[in-house]
């Protein structure tokens, strides 16, 4: 409900506002300003589900054996989660780190001036939601998550999807050779950034083949004072990364309203980028105080003023922390209610 208290304030300032009516406002030169605290939302979400498994303490998330008992202790499973359940344990094991991979790295490709990388880190999210709806019942709550991971598709590819990317020349369709050093230079980023990725996720969960049982080992190769170490030195850099990504934005608007034609074209346009972004930096400062309960001594290191206005607008829950699965239930298992009745009082159905 908070996620979706959220989302629902988001969409009216994402959602065009048709004050001139003879005008088109189907494109406005600061809609990717807007659209940017869309995907703020999403890191913010993914990012602290993803942190909080592990501050919990949760022995089963440490243990990664947290998927050995979700599938048949969920509230409401489906029936494609019998056979999820059955799945050998060396299987439920990797999840649960293919979970932390996409919860707590790849959130931070949401923010790659790559476009492959975001659409990489798109697709990973959708797997991920997928696979839960298949698995779980948890009404609007995936499919809104999903909606919210189309903020890191851009118009090229999401025109590929409905057919209508421009078709090339058949000159300019066989690529250029040799490369440009801007596509070489983007490639070999691209590369290393899922170099750095495998290395890290074998580093930190200790991933080995077991070629003998033909199986996947794995384990958490870090202790809990080394994790909360590691959380308190990238919380405020990345609340800086949002920061220079959501100022590249601000400034790209800038240029695309200084382009408009027309010099009363160009003032209007102008006017509501100073408006919207106002409103788009005020989101992002406030949002900040909920995204650092995931560490306290981050969460006191930011300016007094900003706690104010997040104090002020509290109550309408504009912006709120996150944190799914925290500590995995029905550990010793679900406790169930059973009635029984009974015409004689000798024999309970």
């Amino acid at each position: 409900d908070s996620l979706l208290l959220e989302a629902g304030f988001l969409a009216v300032l994402v959602a065009p506002l048709h004050l001139l009516k003879w005008r088109s406002t189907a494109w406005r030169p600061h809609d990717s300003v807007t659209f940017w605290l869309v995907r703020w939302l999403l890191f913010r979400l993914m990012f602290a589900s993803g942190v909080v498994k592990l501050t919990s303490r949760c022995p089963t998330w440490w243990g990664l054996t947290a998927l050995t008992y979700h599938y048949e202790t969920q509230c409401i499973p489906t029936p494609a989660a019998w056979f999820a359940h059955q799945l050998p344990v060396w299987f439920q094991k990797f999840s649960v780190v293919a979970t932390y991979v996409i919860e707590i790295a790849i959130p931070l490709l949401f923010f790659a001036p790559i476009c492959r990388l975001r659409l990489f880190a798109f697709y990973s999210q959708v797997l991920l939601q997928v696979l839960i709806i298949l698995t779980g019942n948890y009404n609007f709550f995936n499919m809104l998550t999903i909606v919210l991971a189309f903020s890191l598709l851009d118009e090229e590819h999401v025109g590929r999807w409905l057919g209508h990317s421009k078709r090339r020349h058949a000159s300019s369709e066989s690529p250029a050779w040799p490369p440009s050093l801007r596509s070489f230079l983007s490639t070999l980023l691209e590369l290393s950034t899922y170099a750095l990725l495998l290395y890290w996720s074998v580093q930190s969960f200790g991933l080995e083949i077991n070629w003998e049982k033909r199986l996947l080992d794995s384990k958490v190769a870090f202790t809990y004072h080394e994790f909360k170490m590691w959380l308190q030195a990238v919380t405020l850099p990345l609340v800086g990364l949002g920061f220079l990504s959501l100022s590249w934005e601000i400034l790209s608007a800038l240029y695309r309203c200084a382009c408009v034609r027309g010099c009363f074209w160009k003032l209007w346009a102008m006017l509501q980028w100073a408006v919207f972004t106002t409103a788009t930096v005020g989101m992002f400062a406030i949002s900040l105080v909920p995204f650092t309960y995931i560490d306290r001594e981050s969460n006191d290191k930011l300016w007094p003023g900003i706690h104010q206005m997040f104090g002020a607008v509290e109550r309408f829950q504009v912006v709120n922390s996150y944190g799914l699965f925290r500590r995995m239930t029905g550990v010793g298992g679900r406790p169930e209610v059973v009635l029984e009745g009974s015409y004689d009082k000798q024999s309970w159905t």
